[in-house]
């Protein structure tokens, strides 16, 4: 009885210290509960605003409105930093995650992930901005859900907005194309087919902490997909790493700059005209 009550208390204050750095904003309300699995193992639970993180019930979070596209895309103005624009010399502005040479490959002015070979950053950090970046998953769909045309893009290496081929490819809503992962499902679906170029536009904000790490303030979002919108100046209500099969973790201190990623989740994703510009906190 005595470690029933001290695992409970445990789960108690690790909860409250989960959920306590937010309680000075208004929302999102934000739950976290853990479940033994078959195998005795803790599997954590998180519910934000009421909806558990990666629900597949359309009856509890429904799918994105489709919409259809313009076929306009975006070109660097002249104060942007040019990340890459197809040239060997740009493609040298990106690295492996240790700073090393990437394994991605550069084919006809166009970067592509390799599968196994990690996530490719810019050498340049980075904090607030605005930032475009296109992108197509191939051609030929194999899989469905997050198995088909899946990378990612972390500002500061950090908060992820998805990239995944959900043309009439239906996924848990908070983990589709346009997604702040794991935290806010975008107003609309507005992928293009398989194959064809896509656009993301992004204007960021990025948090900002105080003493021992406490967040002052959160970061925010909104995206441009496609030139629709699909985040409204959104407050992220933490970080975007995977916790799990139904979580995700929290926000932890860290530099105001740092470099942009892009993911290699085993997927052959093709990038090309990402350009940035930097904006005041």
């Amino acid at each position: 009885m005595l470690k029933l009550t001290l695992a409970t208390l445990s789960f108690i204050v690790s909860t409250t210290l989960f959920v306590g750095a937010h309680d000075e904003f208004s929302k999102p309300d934000i739950k976290l509960e853990t479940k033994l699995d078959a195998k005795g193992k803790n599997v954590y639970y998180m519910y934000i605003d009421g909806i558990k993180v990666h629900e597949t019930n359309p009856a509890i979070q429904s799918q994105p409105v489709v919409v259809t596209p313009s076929s306009v895309v975006g070109k660097a103005p002249s104060d942007a930093i040019v990340l890459f624009d197809g040239s060997p010399e740009s493609f040298a502005n990106w690295t492996d995650t240790k700073g090393g040479t990437t394994k991605w490959k550069l084919i006809d002015g166009i970067m592509e992930s390799v599968k196994k070979a990690g996530y490719i950053q810019t050498k340049q950090s980075f904090g607030s901005c605005q930032l475009h970046i296109e992108w197509a998953s191939p051609k030929i769909a194999k899989g469905d859900g997050q198995k088909r045309g899946n990378s990612g893009l972390f500002l500061q290496g950090t908060y992820e907005i998805q990239i995944l081929d959900c043309y009439e490819n239906p996924t848990y809503p908070d983990g589709q194309a346009g997604a702040l992962y794991g935290r806010k499902k975008p107003l609309v679906n507005s992928c293009r087919k398989p194959g064809e170029w896509q656009s993301y536009d992004v204007i960021f904000h990025r948090p900002i902490f105080g003493d021992k790490g406490k967040v002052i303030k959160r970061a925010t979002f909104t995206v441009l997909h496609n030139g629709v919108l699909i985040q409204d100046h959104e407050e992220l209500s933490g970080a975007t790493h995977w916790r799990g099969p139904h979580a995700v973790h929290g926000y932890a201190a860290h530099p105001d700059k740092l470099p942009i990623k892009l993911q290699d989740h085993g997927n052959p994703v093709r990038f090309r005209n990402i350009w940035i510009r930097e904006l005041e906190d």
